[in-house]
């Protein structure tokens, strides 16, 4: 169908509805009369759907059974329109999400719990995957990630704090080793190795003191992609891992692990939601970008 069939639909439902074209014109606001769209549908199809005179107007047989058959279609499709107009202007709906599972419990979580309290007519799907998800092929209507991973033709909004990397390992790892004192030591250390989903390769350590930048490639026995398992695996002391310092702060805190090259581990700027265009979200996202905006 061509673009131009729908005004003329249109006007010819608005003229059989109104009984006249000039208040079918005025309806539709066009600036001019709906005649000309009529008798072009009426061209178009061969068949005449108006018969018509200087006092008055009425439908054919075939203007009969077309108005039967548009009008519910037309209502329909006004009736999709003001819903989906509506989800504009209710937060209402469904908000779909990609993350991985760090960023989820330590960003998002605690927002989304009394987020969805507040608009009980909100629902979330959160999809946890650890590796570079896109979110336009996916249909997502927004991913969470580290600021430096984010594409650059998105939209980014800062969710959270700057974030550091520490390098630990248990007391019996280290019983019968040296604590290393530069990035370059590790050389004499077993490392737990983490494959990224996205590509493929080994997570590479990167290192920062005084302007000076070293990244690592460790050896050692055991290579995973889940971050859980990282953390098992460093604290029944397998070999020296590399993550995220809020991750596993408490196993510091309590002795389980021990902190190494602190002062090599620098800031670096933390999650943020990412989407594709500023353009034409529902309330219900606006919402939700707003309560997961970083405020610090």
């Amino acid at each position: 169908m061509r673009h131009g069939d729908f005004s003329e639909l249109a006007a010819f439902i608005a003229v059989a509805e109104a009984g006249s074209f000039t208040r079918a014109s005025a309806k539709l606001g066009l600036s001019q009369s709906a005649v000309s769209s009529v008798r072009m549908l009426e061209q178009r199809l061969g068949v005449r759907l108006i018969s018509r005179t200087t006092r008055s107007l009425s439908l054919t047989d075939a203007g009969e059974r077309m108005l039967r058959s548009l009008r519910p279609a037309f209502e329909h499709i006004e009736s999709e329109i003001a819903a989906v107009t509506a989800l504009r202007d209710k937060p209402a709906g469904t908000i779909r999400i990609t993350t991985f599972r760090y960023a989820a419990m330590s960003v998002l979580w605690p927002v989304m719990t009394t987020f969805l309290a507040e608009y009980p007519d909100i629902e979330m799907e959160v999809i946890l995957d650890e590796g570079l998800t896109d979110i336009v092929a996916g249909r997502f209507d927004a991913g969470i990630r580290i600021g430096e991973q984010v594409q650059k033709d998105m939209v980014a909004v800062r969710i959270g704090p700057d974030l550091r990397m520490a390098v630990v390992g248990s007391p019996s790892y280290f019983q019968n080793r040296t604590i290393p004192m530069t990035p370059r030591d590790l050389g004499e250390h077993r490392g737990i190795s983490y494959r990224q989903t996205t590509g493929g390769g080994l997570y590479a350590w990167e290192f920062e003191r005084d302007g000076e930048e070293l990244v690592v490639r460790m050896n050692g026995p055991l290579i995973i992609n889940d971050s859980l398992m990282l953390e098992a695996a460093a604290l029944d002391g397998l070999g020296l891992a590399y993550t995220f310092e809020s991750q596993v702060s408490q196993y510091i805190a309590d002795g389980r692990l021990i902190r190494v090259l602190d002062d090599w581990c620098q800031p670096f700027p933390g999650y943020h939601l990412y989407y594709p265009s500023r353009r034409q979200h529902t309330a219900a996202f606006a919402l939700l970008v707003e309560a997961l905006r970083f405020k610090g």
